[in-house]
């Protein structure tokens, strides 16, 4: 059931980041706002069956996952006002590919 949930929750999620993507402006705190919200959520459901111990580590990759995920979009928005789109996504990609990275490092 919980699995039925969460994909509901995140159907519903990416249904809002795509309405929200009719305008450029509220696409970014559309998608800003929306995914640390699911991860929460996810996070809940999660919650029930896991250990002191899981949870906490759970918690820090969200976390993590979660500032990722703002340093590619602003990434993206700030290279794409100085380079073609399809070069400023590439960048962006390359920057949160690093950051994951070194994230990994530094916390393993």
């Amino acid at each position: 059931m919980g699995y039925v949930i969460q994909f509901i929750i995140g159907g519903s999620v990416m249904l809002l980041a795509t309405i929200l993507s009719q305008s450029k402006y509220l696409f970014l705190s559309g998608v800003i706002t929306l995914l640390p919200i699911l991860t929460l959520l996810n996070l809940k459901l999660q919650v029930q069956h896991m250990s002191q111990e899981s949870f906490h580590e759970t918690q820090r990759n969200g976390i993590i996952g979660a500032v990722g995920m703002v340093i590619l979009v602003v990434a993206i928005y700030i290279f794409s006002s100085h380079f073609k789109p399809s070069t400023a996504v590439l960048m962006g990609i390359g920057l949160y590919v690093m950051y994951m990275f070194g994230s990994k490092l530094i916390v393993a």
